[in-house]
Order: C-alpha cells, then structure tokens, then sequence
C-alpha cells in the first residue's frame, strides 16, 4: 500500500512538474511592451578627452568598464552613444555594453547652424558607414573641429531625420545650446511646432522648467500650441560613471522591441509610454500571468500576459470569447444574468469541451508577491497550486478576490436598478474590514434578543392562560371556608403549601448537575495546538510550549473542582433525602387525621376531598402571578437591551451609508466630466416588501407603492408604530384604515423582524451626452440608451481596483463617441495601477488606448474539428511591425480601407 501511495504521490508531482514546465516555456513567449529604463545621452571617451577635465581613467577599456559598470548598478539596460557629429568613437563602447546585456542605439549630436543641440538617434543595426554619410549630409566633413556646426538648421533637421529613419531629441532644451534658448521670435515658434519634432530633453519635468519656457513645454502657450505636446524625457551628458545616478541623466521608456520605432511610438505617447523620475512609479496590482490550454478548440495555444493593457484581436470565430469564458471557468467566477450564464456554459461545453485542460499562473501582491498556479478540467472543480507544486485548500477568488469578468453584453446586466449598481461603488471605499463584521455581530445580537423576547412572551402567554382559572377557584374556596371546612382542614392545608416548598428544592439543584455535566465535558483543556509538531517551525517555539504545562494543571486543578463539586452534589442530595424521610413521616401522621376527618365529613356529605384539591391547584398556581411579575421584568430588561443593539444597528447601516456617499462623491469627482453618481440611504424597499408579503399577506400592493413612494424610511419608527396601533401608522406612514389595521394586527415578532431588516442604499448614475467641448448634458441611467448606459458602467469599472478587468467586446454596447472620449482616456489613466484584457474589433481600443500586448488570434478548419492559435509573430505591441500591420488589417479593414476613410475624412 505505501508502494502504491509513494506512486500516486509521484505521479501526482510529475505532473505537477510538467505543468510548471509548460508554463515556464509560455514566460518565454512575447508579453508586449514594458518599461526600459534608458539613458539616452552616453558619451564615449572620444568626448570625454576632447570636452572634459576627467582624466581619471588611463585608457578607453578602463572607462568603458567604469561606465557599463555604472550603468548596470543603476538598473539602466538601454543606452543611446552620442557625440558631437562622431560616430567612429563608439564602436568599443557598444561592444563593451551590448556584451554586458545592454541595448544600444547608436548615435550623434548633431549642432544646427542656428548653435541648436539635437540627439540622432538610430537603430543597432545601422552601419558605421551608414551613420558617416548622413553626418556628411549634414555638412560634417573634417572631425578634427572639436565641436563642429552643421550646414542644416533645425528645421531642415527635422524633415532630413524622416528619411534618416532617426529619433531626433532636441538635446537639454531650456538650457545651452538647446532649441528653446537659441532660437527667438518666430524661428522658435516654427521650430517648435512642427510635426517633425517629437521630443525634448529635460533634467526633470516640464513644470520644472524655467518660467519663461514652463507655458510653451506644457503646451499653454498659444502662440507655440500644438495638436500634440513635445514628449520630455530625462536626457543629459553622462560623460562620467557617477553621472549615471542622476535622476536628470534617465527616463523609462515603454517599448516592446528596443529601437527607433519604439521610441518614436513612446514620443507620440508620452503620457502612456514615458515616465520621469519625477513621475510616481507604476503600482503593484494583482495580474494573470501565463496562460495555457490543452485539449478543446485552443489546444496548445498559450498567452504571455502583459501586467497592463492587453487587447485581443481577430476575426469572429477565432477565440476572443473563448479565452474570456476560459478565465472565467477556471477561476471557478459566474456570470451574471441568466444570458450570460447560458453563454458561458455553451462555450465551455461545444467550444471547450470536455477533457480541455486550462492553466493558468496568477499573481497576488498583498501582503507579499506570490505566485500560484490554478488549474481545472473541464467538467472538475478547479484546483490551485503554490510555487512548490502543492495543492492548497483555498479558491481561486480567495487570491485574487476582486477580479472582474463581463462576457458580450454582460455589462449591460448592470445597468439594471438594484443592489448590483451600488456594489459597483464599494471599490472605492476606504478599507475597513471590522464594519461588515460589526454587522454580522449586532445582527447575531438582534436575531438572538428577538428569540428571546419571543421566548419570554410566549411563556407570559402560557403562565396568564393558566392563571386564567384563578379566580374562579379562588371563589370555591372561600365557599368551602365560609362552610367551615378551612379550619377543620387546617393541617391538610398546611401540608399542601409545604408539599409545595418540598418540589421546588430539586428544581433548584438541578442546574448545578447540568453545569457539572457540561464542565466535565471541556476538560482536559485540548493543548494540541501547543504540540512539538505544531510548533516545530516557529522561532518562537521554546516560550511558546511554556503554556502546555499551564493548561496541563489548570486540567488537573479544574478535574479536583468538579469532583468536590460532585462530592457537594452527593452530599446535598443525602441530607435532602434525610429531610424528605423525616417531612415524609410528619406528612403520614397528617394524613392519617386527615383521613379520619373526610370519614366525619361524609356523613354530612361535605367532599373534603375536593377542599384539598381545590387548595392543591390554588397553590400550584398562586407561584405564577409572581412568576408573570418576574417575567415582565425580564421583558422589559430585554427590550431596553434591545433598544441598545437598534441604536448600534442603526449607527451601522448611517456610518455604512456615508461612506458610499463619500465613495459617490469621490467618483463624480474623477469623471466630472462624464458621470454623477449619488447615493441615497434606505432607498432600496424590496427587503421590507418580502417581509410584507411573507408575514402579512393578503392585497399588498397598494401598502407596498405607498413605502416605496415614501423619501425617507425609518425601519426602527415603522416598528414602533405598528405597536402603537393602526391610527398611529396612518398618521405616520398615509397609509388607508384597511392597510393600518392588517399591519398592526400582525403577530407582535412581525414588528421585531421589521427593526432588524436593512434597507440598501440604492445608487443613481448620471452621464453627459454632450460633446467634450460643449456645455454638460446630463441624462439619468434610466433615460439613457443601453450604450449610454453600458458607457456610464464601464467608465465606473475601469477606476481605482487593483484587479484584473475583462471585457469581452465593450464596443458591443457602448457608442463609439463615448469610447474616444470617455472610457479609452480612462483606461489610459487607470492600466498604470491595474491590469486590463479586453476582446475587441474596435480599433480605438488598442491604439489610442496604447495596448502594451495585443494577440492576434487565427483560426483553421470548421466546427468540432476547427482549432485557434495565437502565432507568436502576432504577440506584441503598436511598436512593432506585425502588431500594427495586424491592427491595420483585422481591425482597420486592411490598409486600403483605411487610407480610404482617411481620403473621405480627409486628414
């Protein structure tokens, strides 16, 4: 048998070993573009001999060494070689970085000859050569002019960099020799704006210019206003390895693949493919890592995700959906909405099919980055695994708990009034995990004061119906007495009230035998948890097992307790017994008078009999009405500690609501120009209309309409009133005499339950139809198209998670105005703090939106025996050619559709 298991045990790790290695060769796989931190100004040590005092180093291989050095310490893995119109000096410095891993563009500066500083910037694979005939082009001859002048301005420059196929940087820009200090008046003005200048250099950020040049930087200036801003990068002579550290000397820059195209598509791009020193480093977020299918429709396909925006493309037909509803089914996620349902089980049951495995490796960062690997089979539960191959007992959500998931349409389920929309707004919320649990106590609290009012009433109710006989036996008796039978009785009677006292003093020992039963029960202390396995692997461990020997004597001594408390038991049990045999021989003697008296009265025909039972049931209940007395205390202590779990019930659901309030405002305040939101208490009434329904009954409607009609409802005064009568509720609440007297007539627990019911506060949204530039226009949820609709939704989704949203085609529902406008802005902001992965045909969606990876699907032969593939050569970013040859293909209609519409549109 432990041959067998060991096997099990085996084969159960060679495959968790082989899946960890098919995941590994999926990292392998392109994941689009990222940020490379670049230094783009590095001088070779041609110019540090010419231009600086530097003289600290006795050859070119030791500064070369010195600078790589640097350069890697400083995490920097792209650098660009620039000199003054030289290229023949930098051929040992790239060798020396490009050995040491590094990427490099080689490069010059160039000097126009207005005296303007401008960075050339060229691909690795461009020749020396090359790069001698365009510095020849610029007028650049004789390099034994230490710091020569081109014959080209800056303009000219600029236009020549086009067919250079160079990135072209207007070098320190506010400072000497840089474009906006050498030029003046309309020379500047010209230089500035043209289309051909893409970006600028900066030893920090734009606001950090000199004043006079801060307005014409960030693009407010109007006299220098341009359709799109000049890109700022930290860019500065590093002609030093201690220069490398300075934070002016570097920037990040976004790219999938190290060259000139990446660098021009991050200067058309700034806000999303640039980012400073100055700037905040990107947040940590929760991501969907690697991806792998095997078996079904995308047998063998496999995903790198990219950590931001990741798009997929591809005709109808080739697996958008499928990869959506994969993430979904084996993260174990349901849909919403009874359409979306039905979707996600055809996919997984005609597309997936049965006997498809999906793994996936996801990442969580809180408390600490981990890694784990969740796998499922199609039909099987979903399992997760840790870095080490172990299955572990937690859900998939329980690691990454706020992913978000919408399939086609699948938005639009939330447009729908109800609690879904307010849940929307709980991401927004400051974290504080005690108030749900502060709520899930006081209604513990409530539900149990209500069972024990109910208990107590209901004992009321009994003790008064037994009470109810009393009186009239009362009144018999004093018929018997007034015949003269009380004092002829006299002793009987006596022995009946004591008889009495004799029954109660068991009903007072017997809880001490319940209590010793239930205190044996917990002894020994369990002090497993103390164990030496338990706490093998804490440091803490010596001190820790100090306790074991506590609770060990605490067992002995509580084990010593209940044995006297037994030993008391048994004693008090004997000598009660010796009272009740001594009771018992007064109660005979009685007994026998008693008897000879009965004789004498049945002469007469007097029942003396029927006067000592009489006196029996009299005395049995007389102990009642004190009881009625004690109970009715009790209630109205448990009422007035009911009244104190309300007010803490109520202070709740209030602290609760303006926290969704604040939530609320902070929303409308990052889509100010897009979305409203407001919050409003106790607006939602379905839960008081299913307790209606349930324990009232009857016509309801119009009951129903007027709570529903009502601005404000108070649950805790809806109660109060129902005790206080119908008249009451009519004056309170409007409601007709028929609807008060059905109310109030209610069981009395009906009235509990209300108090102890939340009203969720229901959440109203608003858009603005209106243009950007026009004046707001804003249109209710319900007013609204269901694009309109969807737009408001999704601008909501895309803010402040750190989780991962999928979105199965939001163009589906959305109009195509509110894309641009609104949600790819958004989007654009936000994939700097979350990951993305969207499905769509809009070509807006990647492109404007920037999608750092975007996936090509294709797909071969027809139905069951049909196959989707993702080739590797459609992995990538707008940076590269496939990627946006596949965006101008798939999504643009192919590149003579698109120079048509632009022919039509006329740009």
């Amino acid at each position: 048998m432990q041959l067998v298991a060991r096997r099990m045990d085996n084969s159960r790790n060679d495959s968790s070993l082989r899946s960890a290695a098919a995941l590994d060769e999926v990292s392998r796989l392109p994941n689009g573009a990222r940020f490379f931190k670049c230094a783009l100004q590095v001088n070779p040590y041609g110019y540090v001999k010419r231009h600086t005092s530097n003289q600290n180093y006795s050859s070119e291989s030791d500064y070369n060494k010195s600078m790589v050095d640097a350069l890697i310490d400083n995490g920097i893995e792209v650098i660009a070689i620039t000199d003054h119109y030289r290229v023949s000096g930098l051929k040992s410095l790239q060798k020396a970085a490009t050995a040491a891993g590094l990427k490099v563009l080689p490069g010059f500066e160039a000097v126009t000859k207005e005296g303007v500083h401008m960075l050339c910037i060229f691909d690795s694979t461009r020749s020396q050569q090359e790069l001698e005939r365009i510095i020849g082009h610029c007028g650049i001859h004789d390099e034994s002019v230490e710091s020569p002048v081109g014959s080209l301005d800056v303009l000219e420059l600029l236009r020549e960099s086009r067919n250079w196929k160079a990135a072209v940087i207007a070098a320190h820009v506010a400072g000497g020799g840089g474009l906006l200090k050498m030029l003046k008046g309309q020379a500047r003005i010209n230089a500035w704006t043209s289309s051909d200048l893409l970006a600028c250099a900066l030893p920090g950020s734009a606001s950090d210019a000199p004043n006079e040049l801060r307005p014409i930087i960030k693009n407010q200036n109007s006299d220098y206003k341009r359709e799109r801003k000049v890109a700022v990068v930290n860019a500065k002579d590093v002609s030093d390895p201690m220069e490398v550290a300075d934070p002016g000397a570097t920037c990040w820059i976004k790219m999938s693949e190290v060259s000139v195209e990446g660098l021009r598509q991050a200067f058309l791009d700034p806000e999303s493919r640039i980012r400073l020193a100055s700037d905040p480093q990107p947040e940590d977020h929760a991501e969907l890592l690697r991806m792998k299918w095997e078996g079904g429709f995308l047998d063998g396909a496999a995903i790198h995700f990219n950590p931001n925006l990741n798009v997929l493309v591809g005709g109808r037909g080739t697996g958008k959906s499928t990869i959506v509803e994969s993430i979904r089914y084996v993260l174990g996620l349901s849909p919403i909405g009874s359409d979306a349902t039905n979707a996600h089980n055809d996919i997984v049951k005609r597309v997936l099919r049965s006997g498809t495995k999906i793994s996936l490796v996801v990442s969580s960062h809180r408390p600490a980055r981990r890694e784990y690997l969740i796998e499922r089979t199609v039909p099987n539960p979903p399992i997760v695994r840790d870095e080490n191959g172990e299955v572990l007992s937690i859900d998939p959500v329980d690691i990454i708990p706020r992913i978000e998931i919408f399939g086609q349409h699948e938005i639009s389920e939330l447009t729908k009034p109800g609690a879904a929309r307010t849940h929307l707004l709980e991401r927004f919320l400051d974290e504080d995990v005690s108030i749900g649990q502060r709520k899930i106590d006081i209604q513990r609290q409530l539900a149990k004061s209500r069972s024990q009012i109910l208990e107590v009433e209901k004992d009321i109710g009994t003790t008064e119906e037994r009470l109810g006989a009393l009186p009239g036996l009362e009144d018999t008796l004093k018929r018997f007495k007034d015949a003269g039978l009380e004092s002829r009785l006299k002793e009987q009677s006596e022995i009946v009230k004591e008889e009495r006292i004799t029954s109660i003093v068991p009903d007072r020992v017997a809880p001490f035998h319940e209590l010793l039963e239930s205190f044996r029960e917990e002894l020994p202390i369990d002090s497993t948890f103390l164990s030496f396995k338990a706490l093998n692997e804490l440091p803490g461990a010596p001190t820790l097992r100090k306790y074991e020997p506590v609770l060990d004597d605490l067992s002995r001594d509580l084990e010593r307790v209940g044995s006297e408390w037994q030993k008391a038991l048994e004693l008090a049990g004997e000598r009660t017994k010796e009272i009740d045999k001594e009771w018992t021989s007064r109660k005979q003697g009685v007994q026998e008078k008693y008897e000879k008296i009965l004789r004498e009265l049945q002469k007469s025909s007097v029942d003396g009999e029927e006067f000592i039972r009489l006196r029996r049931q009299i005395e049995n209940l007389r102990p009642l009405r004190e009881q009625v007395k004690l109970r009715r205390a009790t209630m109205r202590e448990l009422f007035a500690k009911r009244r104190n779990f309300l007010v803490e019930w109520e202070d709740i659901k209030a602290e609760q609501y303006r926290r969704l309030d604040k939530a609320a405002k902070r929303v409308s305040r990052k889509l100010k120009h897009h979305v409203r939101v407001e919050i409003k208490a106790a607006g939602d009434r379905e839960a008081l209309t299913r307790l209606l329904r349930k324990r009232v009954g009857g016509q309801l409607a119009k009951t129903i309409e007027r709570f529903e009609q009502l601005q404000d409802l108070s649950l805790t005064q809806l109660a109060d009133s129902c005790r206080a009568g119908s008249e009451t509720l009519r004056e309170k609440f409007g409601l007709t005499p028929t609807q008060a007297k059905n109310i109030a007539d209610a069981d009395p627990s009906f009235f509990l339950e209300i108090e102890e019911r939340e009203l969720e506060p229901t959440t109203s949204l608003q858009l603005n139809i209106a243009a950007t530039s026009d004046e707001p226009v804003w249109r209710a949820l319900e007013e609204l198209s269901t694009g309109q609709k969807a737009t408001a939704i999704l601008l909501l989704l895309l803010l402040e998670s750190d989780a991962p949203l999928v979105v199965d085609q939001p163009e589906d529902d959305l109009d195509n105005r509110f894309i641009t406008e609104g949600v790819v802005p958004k989007m654009r902001d936000e994939k700097r703090k979350r990951q993305f992965l969207f499905a769509t045909h809009n070509a807006n969606v990647p492109v404007l939106g920037d999608a750092e990876l975007i996936l090509g699907l294709v797909a071969t032969g027809e139905a069951d025996e049909g196959r989707a593939r993702i080739p590797r050569e459609l992995m990538g970013s707008i940076d590269s050619q496939p990627g946006r040859e596949m965006v101008e293909e798939i999504l643009e209609g192919g590149k003579a559709a698109f120079e048509m519409r632009r022919l039509k549109y006329g740009f």
